[in-house]
């Protein structure tokens, strides 16, 4: 296994470079048990970058196969842009863990697999006999990696694991949704759903690691990766200034607890950003502004952190008489300053396509391609790209299954 293209006899490597997957993770078979998001998207980034990633879907297939948008809003349409967009690159069989064949079949893959990833409850696998020291059973250097709401008792164990967990559980017990919105409303979920994405990226990570640990020692390991951990780790301001302060910090909208200006601003024709808390860009600010008067009064972050309000209340009269075509023009490349885009601002972004961030896609059912999102890892002799669109549920079956018989046979010969 490892870098080499020769798994325990077996080419895969090249099989898959035939097939147009050569990527840094080219030599690599992942088979993919998740459903919704956190475990698709690990296991799309893997994808990207080469992975032979074999999506097992339980009957019926992923349980957003068939959540909208569609692009017609018609029945034909195999699936939906959710669906799509984090089970790009992927090949599909739908197996059935109460049926004996179905398991048969599953340890077979197992046997010629690097890495298993899934994100059930904890103890879902072990009710099925395809817990992790089973597997290692059939497959001492297998990889096998978790995603779940509150980790595996493997890791630690606690009285919430078995607990069904989604990206909004994790943003309310993490800490992000205590520190997100504005002074004066509620607690507010982050847009993004980061308690699955962020943990997602972590899996990933451990999972790389674990593969680098085999392939110095030739041990596989158990990756666990909660939602709960990763939303901490996420919120580590939030965790040091309780530790400091000993007082729980709260909801202050778009403003930086210890930085500023570092904040929203409402211009004429939108909003903008601009994060100016260094004193080289401050002085620049003040400048831009003609208020050298501002700069010279207050010349030290602390300063300004003390005044904030007053000198809030001065920026914005002065961005507030701006569009933000015009701030822009006048700070950018003296001021780190942005405006607040929306999706179509960005997909007329001449960066974006220019970072090949938006990919176009077939869309099964559809006479049109669609845009998804690219990968934002770059790599100069390997880069990671989408490969292909999402697949229809069970459509690789002969293919994969097929796989391991050739490989047995190459094995025997």
């Amino acid at each position: 296994m490892g870098t080499t293209y020769i798994i325990d006899g077996k080419d895969f490597g090249s099989r898959l470079a035939k097939k147009g997957y050569m990527g840094a993770l080219s030599n690599l078979r992942v088979l993919d048990l998740t459903q919704v998001l956190a475990g698709p998207y690990c296991t799309m980034l893997l994808a990207d970058m080469g992975a032979d990633v074999v999506k097992i879907e339980r009957p019926g297939g992923d349980l957003i196969r068939s959540n909208p948008p569609y692009v017609d809003d018609a029945e034909e349409e195999a699936y939906g842009g959710y669906f799509q967009s984090v089970n790009r690159g992927k090949r599909s069989i739908e197996l059935d863990f109460t049926d004996e064949e179905d398991r048969a079949d599953f340890l077979s893959l197992v046997e010629e697999a690097d890495i298993v990833i899934e994100n059930y409850r904890a103890g879902t696998m072990e009710k099925y006999d395809l817990g992790y020291e089973t597997l290692r059973e059939h497959n001492p250097q297998l990889i096998y990696s978790s995603i779940r709401g509150f980790g595996d008792p493997r890791t630690g164990e606690t009285d919430r694991q078995g607990q069904p967990s989604f990206d909004l559980i994790a943003q309310a017990l993490g800490g992000v949704m205590e520190i997100t919105g504005p002074a004066d409303g509620p607690p507010m979920k982050v847009g993004p759903g980061i308690g699955d994405l962020f943990t997602a990226t972590l899996n990933c990570i451990g999972t790389l690691a674990a593969l680098y640990h085999r392939e110095r020692t030739g041990e596989g390991q158990y990756v666990d990766t909660g939602m709960y951990d990763s939303m901490l780790s996420m919120t580590e301001r939030a965790i040091y200034q309780q530790s400091y302060t000993g007082e729980p910090p709260t909801r202050q909208g778009n403003s930086h607890p210890t930085l500023f200006p570092y904040n929203a601003f409402e211009t004429a024709d939108g909003y903008a950003v601009i994060a100016a808390f260094g004193t080289n860009h401050w002085t620049e600010l003040c400048a831009a502004m003609d208020r050298e008067d501002l700069a010279e009064s207050y010349p030290t972050a602390a300063d300004r952190l003390e005044h904030r309000e007053q000198l809030r209340a001065e920026i914005a009269s002065w961005i507030g008489e701006l569009t933000n075509d015009e701030l822009v023009a006048t700070l950018e490349g003296r001021v780190p300053v942005a405006p607040v885009q929306n999706t179509e601002d960005i997909f007329d972004d001449p960066h974006v396509r220019a970072r090949d961030m938006l990919v176009p896609v077939e869309q099964p059912g559809a006479d049109t391609e669609v845009e998804i999102a690219g990968t934002p890892i770059k790599m100069t002799e390997t880069p990671p790209k989408p490969r292909g669109r999402a697949p229809l549920l069970d459509e690789h079956r002969e293919e994969i299954l097929g796989d391991e018989a050739d490989a047995e046979t190459t094995a025997d010969d």
